[in-house]
């Protein structure tokens, strides 16, 4: 019985020190992969790198990690536009079955999902904020957007009226929706402001409608959906066979 219960504590402690190995490994794994994804996405600053399941080092033997998570702050995206791009607020992609190579200088993932917010004062650069003119004497531009509920985009349009020397402004809230057509968020009025009666509805919607490229993203994924929330609008993502160093 002594030899047993001396057997048992052997196993606990080797076992002890095991799960002491594998955290150890796996933090240094973590800050590897976090500073090899900041140098190949030329990031600002250090993203967060989690790597899931226990252990560890069973995965590394095997060449695969079962579920990598990654966010990154305040990601400076595409717009198509050599002098311009959006700024991606929170960017989390949880990636599976990621495959790296001997030397650990790549890694790829089967496949990715993921989350990212864009404020709204980002999103609103795509708008016309400069005002443009619809009917003589009569401008209009986007002043906000804000969320309107149930997943809807409210767009506040500022229409500027002189006539004889005056000048009267009023603001018209217009409900709209927001799509992912490719790698594109569009947002298109639900319904036109009663100005459209004098205006023809596509110089209205010139002003209404607008849509923002928004490319480039980490790892080559890509937009799925998009619906509005209460600091911006939220944007699914996901990929397959997306690189995440090398």
């Amino acid at each position: 019985m002594r030899a047993l219960r001396i057997l048992v504590i052997v196993a606990v402690i080797l076992g002890g020190l095991f799960v002491i190995a594998d955290r150890v490994a796996v933090g240094f794994a973590e800050d590897e992969a976090a500073e090899q994804l900041k140098t190949s996405e030329g990031l600002a600053s250090t993203p967060d790198v989690s790597i899931k399941g226990f252990p560890f080092l069973t995965q590394v033997a095997s060449g695969e990690l079962d579920d990598v998570e990654v966010g990154i702050q305040d990601y400076e995206a595409s717009t198509g536009k050599s002098d311009e791009s959006i700024r991606i607020a929170d960017l989390k992609a949880s990636m599976r079955g990621v495959a790296f190579s001997s030397d650990f200088s790549s890694a790829t993932a089967a496949s990715a999902t993921g989350t990212a917010t864009i404020a709204y004062d980002e999103l609103l650069k795509a708008a016309k904020s400069e005002p443009t003119g619809i009917l003589p004497g009569v401008t209009a531009q986007v002043v906000g957007l804000s969320d309107g509920g149930k997943g809807k985009v409210k767009v506040d349009i500022k229409v500027t009226v002189e006539a004889l020397g005056q000048s009267k402004s009023t603001t018209y809230p217009v409900l709209s929706t927001v799509t992912v057509d490719g790698d594109t968020v569009k947002v298109h009025a639900d319904n036109l402001p009663n100005l459209v009666v004098e205006a023809a509805e596509g110089q209205v919607r010139s002003i209404t409608d607008f849509e923002q490229k928004i490319d480039e993203l980490p790892g080559g994924i890509e937009l799925d959906k998009v619906e509005a929330a209460s600091d911006g609008v939220e944007i699914t993502v996901r990929g397959s066979n997306v690189k995440l160093a090398g």
